[in-house]
């Protein structure tokens, strides 16, 4: 006999005869993905009939604001930083678990920023980015971070004995380099990593500015200030070459630098008259090699000073050192003349300037 079940768009799971005159089913929903997860129907008197099972209680819902903390963002906004702060201390304090946590801690790291103690301010602000990875203060307490590294780098002074007096510009880079391993690739990211290099660059710590710069250019090659870095990097290489007597590794890096920025960038170099910075790169390599083959003279090893005054005049021909070089080269004995123009082995110092090769 053909009973009067539930429509056919339901499907019949477990049939239950276990109390008299009454069969229990539970129906799952199979054609509706609209429909309920499962539905009871019971056979009361000849026919059926859906029973209203028990929901479970509604998850509590969690609260988006606080009386509290409207009062404590109305004393920073007044300045009232000292206000702020004990009560905010306070409201963290018995609220450990509360899901506003996150803004108490922005509370109290503006609180301490208003009062000179930016470097707590900074240790607070990471509790809130290490704690609630996706609060969304987490970008703004970022940016907090950022500016407090810039202003310790700008000058700004450390408290002491609640006295301002103390410089934090190592605190400021690796404030910097936090920034750039929490958000990396970010735009912040990029903008921590040159305002690292442009310290390093006015701080005249050039070897660290040349890394730095060259950092940038490789993680952020699109980036529309890669032009200026690198000249600053060229100007960096530049920058560490220490005189005629020392390495001129920097010499070589700093003239392949700028001639692959006059080829990619020609109005550039124009404006910053870069040609005119690699011929004197020119003039004082032709100089340091002189001062090499005098080396080699007095030290008595005429033969290397020979090959160094020919690769003077042959790679600067146009140079006042060309001149000295043919002059002493013409006081050197018969006999190593002869030899130094035989002698096919001979080489270049490795002064050498690479040409047109971009770094």
């Amino acid at each position: 006999m053909l009973l009067n079940r539930p429509s056919p768009s339901t499907t019949i799971a477990r049939v239950s005869l276990r109390r008299p005159l009454a069969v229990l089913l539970i129906v799952t929903a199979a054609m509706s993905s609209t429909a309920p997860a499962a539905e009871v129907w019971e056979f009361r008197d000849g026919g059926w009939a859906q029973v209203k099972t028990p929901q479970p209680p509604a998850a509590p819902q969690q609260p988006t604001t606080d009386a509290e903390l409207n009062r404590i963002d109305d004393l920073l906004a007044a300045g009232r930083h000292l206000e702020a702060r004990k009560a905010a201390l306070a409201w963290e304090k018995t609220h450990k678990t509360s899901p506003l946590r996150d803004r108490v801690l922005m509370q109290i790291a503006k609180a301490y920023y208003q009062y000179g103690d930016r470097t707590r301010a900074f240790f607070h602000l990471d509790e809130l980015l290490d704690t609630y990875p996706e609060s969304q203060l987490f970008y703004p307490a970022l940016q907090m971070q950022y500016d407090i590294a810039d202003a310790y780098l700008n000058g700004y002074k450390r408290r002491f004995m609640k006295m301002a007096i103390v410089g934090a510009e190592d605190d400021a880079i690796e404030m910097l380099y936090r920034i750039q391993q929490r958000s990396p690739g970010s735009p912040l990211a990029e903008k921590a990593l040159l305002r690292t290099a442009d310290y390093y660059f006015a701080s005249s710590q050039f070897e660290f500015a040349g890394d730095a710069y060259g950092q940038f250019i490789r993680s952020y090659g699109r980036n529309p200030a890669v032009p200026r870095v690198r000249l600053r990097q060229a100007y960096s290489s530049l920058a560490q070459f220490r005189g005629l007597r020392y390495d001129a590794t920097p010499l070589v890096d700093a003239k392949t630098q700028l001639q692959a920025l006059i080829s990619d960038y020609p109005r550039l170099a124009a404006e910053e008259n870069l040609q005119d910075l690699v011929d004197r790169i020119d003039t004082t390599f032709a100089r340091k090699s002189l001062v090499t083959a005098d080396f080699y003279k007095r030290t008595n090893h005429p033969l290397g000073a020979a090959y160094t005054y020919r690769y003077i005049e042959t790679t600067y021909p146009d140079s006042p050192e060309a001149k000295d070089a043919v002059a002493a080269y013409g006081a050197l004995p018969e006999t190593v003349q002869t030899q130094a123009i035989g002698d096919e082995a001979w080489h270049a110092p490795s002064t050498l300037p690479a040409a047109g090769v971009a770094r």
